[in-house]
Order: structure tokens, then C-alpha cells, then sequence
């Protein structure tokens, strides 16, 4: 006669989770701090949300440590530090949320039916709001971008392959100057390229504000990439060399493989550095009111239109760049959003 003994599948243990009663204990610590929040507020000076999170971020993690009491020191010491990084995140997102409801709330007032379709060609900038649109700023801000990001990329990542990967008799010179223009200011990159290609080559136009865009893109494009390199283990590259792989034939089908991910992160991160600079664009490429794809032309683009606009005074104007600033900040989200599916699906290859 057998016996069969029913045995259950093991659940795993999960010891950094918080209990049930550790969650009410936080839930009754946040509740007691809002009350006695608000009562400071209304018997002292501080006023606004502002001044009621300033009082709560310092009761909370008081009245966590006092219902902690029990339990011993150890709890204690781990709940206040998990309640005071719980402040300190919230203290560094209140600016960016901040930042992103007043750009939206501020920026709706642009949008009509056709704000992104339509351009400023036969409408002024302190007409009324359901005329015009942005169509010439996105098309100028994507074709110049395009532009400086073919031209920097390359380099920036055979600069960090020379740098790490080649290790030649100027690598250290190459990391001193890609060091060197990250800390150039903007305008100076806008002055540069102003005095040899604006004045030598036809005049203001894209190519010279993409040209611009790539001197600040280069750097930070080269660092990056130079860091996601040296996280490639030293086995692979000695296991392909052991199979009798040549240095070029390595990095092309081992190392740039293993960290195309990071490179693609390394190429936004130069896009988002650059797609809001003002500065080198009002010395190169100007402005234009309509929609233009002609590279040796003044081009419109996301700055400089709400720059221009913002420069206006009137309301409209000033309404139109919030829209424009909106937009821009739709714009970093979509690369963004944009690398994390690719990053995602070369990960699965």
C-alpha cells in the first residue's frame, strides 16, 4: 500500500515588505501629522500647501518614531530613516510636478484644432489664439536635431571606443578636450560657429544651428558612452580574442552589441541636452514664420518661438509660448519614451 503525502509548493519569504500593521502604523503617523499640519498652519504664519508639507515632513517621521517605540531600537532607527526618505522623495518631485502642471496648465491655452499642424506665416504672434499654429518650430527643432545627431553620434561613440577600447597615444588628450566642451557655455558654441560659418558660408541658416547643436551634443555623447564601454566585462573581449578575433572585430560584433542599449541611452541623453537651447540658435539659424525643410535657410524652431513669443509681452504671445513650451517638453517625453522601446527590445535579442 503506497502513501501519498500532498505536498504544497513553498511560498517565498519577503522579509522587506512592510506588515499590514507596519502599513496602518504609517497610515495613522501621515493622518496625525496632516491634522496637526493643518492646526499649525492656521495658528502660525505658514500658509499654503507648501507650508503644510514643510510641517508634515518634520511630524511624520516624528510620530512614526513614537508608535515604533515598542518594538526596539533597531525598528526605530529603520522606520525613521524610511519615513525621512519618504519626505525627501516626495520635497524632489513636489518641484517637477510643479513644473509640469503650470507648463500644461499654462500651455492649454494654446491648443486649438490646429496648433500643431498650422504655422505663424499670415498670423501674428499677439492674434488671436484659434489662428496659427507651430508646425515650422517642431519640423526646424526635428530636422536640425536630426542633423546634429547624425553628425555627433559617430563620433561620439568612436571617441569613447578610441578612449576605452583603443586606448591610444591621445586618449588622454581626447578625454581632456570631450571634458573641456562639456563645460563650454551654449552661447559660446552659438559665437563660434557664428564667426566661421554665418559669416564665411551664406549666412544664417539650419546647417549652422545643427553644426551648433552637435559642438554641445559631441561631449555629452562621449562621456556617456565612454562609461556604458567600461561596463563591458574584460572576459568577453579576452574570450573573443581567444577564439582569434581581431581588436576591430571584437568591438564591432562583441562590445557595441552587448551595450547598443546604453549607446541608444547615450544618443538621447546628447537629444535632450540640446533640443532646448536657445542661445546658439538665435546666432545661427534665426527664425522663420513658415514651415521649412531648406537646410541653407533661416529655420524655425522650438526655442526660438518662445523666445520670440515670450519677448512680445502681450498675453496671446505669452500664451503661444507656454504652447510652445508644452510641446517642447512632449517632445523630450516622446525620445525618451521612444529609447525605452528600443533599449527594451535589443535587451531581448
Amino acid at each position: 500500500m503506497s502513501v501519498v503525502i500532498e505536498t504544497s509548493i513553498p511560498t517565498p519569504i519577503r522579509p522587506w515588505r512592510n506588515s499590514k500593521a507596519t502599513g496602518l502604523r504609517n497610515l495613522v503617523s501621515l493622518t496625525l501629522a496632516l491634522v496637526c499640519g493643518g492646526l499649525v498652519v492656521q495658528v502660525t504664519g505658514l500658509s499654503g500647501y507648501l507650508g503644510l508639507f514643510l510641517v508634515v515632513g518634520i511630524l511624520m517621521p516624528v510620530f512614526v518614531g513614537l508608535l515604533n517605540l515598542k518594538r526596539g531600537a533597531n525598528v526605530v532607527i529603520d522606520r525613521l530613516a524610511s519615513a525621512v526618505i519618504a519626505v525627501a522623495f516626495v520635497a524632489v518631485t513636489i518641484p517637477w510636478f510643479s513644473i509640469f502642471f503650470t507648463v500644461f496648465q499654462k500651455g492649454s491655452e494654446a491648443f486649438h484644432s490646429s496648433y500643431l499642424t498650422d504655422d505663424m506665416r499670415i498670423t501674428p504672434s499677439g492674434d488671436d489664439l484659434q489662428y496659427g499654429g507651430i508646425a515650422h518650430a517642431i519640423v526646424g527643432t526635428m530636422l536640425m536635431v536630426l542633423v546634429a545627431t547624425v553628425i555627433s553620434v559617430p563620433f561620439g561613440i568612436i571617441a569613447a571606443v578610441y578612449i576605452v577600447e583603443v586606448k591610444g597615444r591621445f586618449a588622454g588628450l581626447i578625454r581632456f578636450l570631450v571634458q573641456a566642451m562639456s563645460g563650454v557655455p551654449s552661447i559660446v558654441a552659438g559665437l563660434f560657429v557664428y564667426s566661421t560659418v554665418v559669416i564665411f558660408f551664406g549666412g544664417f541658416s539650419a546647417w549652422a544651428g545643427a553644426v551648433a547643436l552637435s559642438i554641445l551634443m559631441l561631449p555629452t555623447v562621449a562621456r556617456t558612452s565612454e562609461e556604458v564601454l567600461k561596463l563591458v566585462s574584460v572576459d568577453l573581449r579576452t574570450s573573443s580574442a581567444a577564439l582569434g578575433a581581431t581588436q576591430a572585430r571584437t568591438v564591432f560584433t562583441v562590445v557595441i552589441p552587448t551595450v547598443a542599449s546604453g549607446l541608444i541611452t547615450a544618443a538621447v541623453l546628447g537629444v535632450a541636452r540640446v533640443v532646448g537651447e536657445t542661445a546658439p540658435l538665435i546666432l545661427t539659424s534665426s527664425y522663420f514664420v513658415a514651415t521649412s525643410t531648406n537646410l541653407n535657410e533661416p529655420i524655425a524652431s522650438l526655442p526660438i518661438y518662445i523666445f520670440s513669443s515670450l519677448g512680445l509681452g502681450d498675453q496671446n504671445a505669452t500664451a503661444r509660448a507656454w504652447g510652445g513650451a508644452l510641446v517642447l517638453l512632449g517632445l523630450v517625453f516622446f525620445f525618451f519614451l521612444l529609447t525605452r522601446l528600443f533599449s527594451s527590445r535589443i535587451k531581448r535579442k
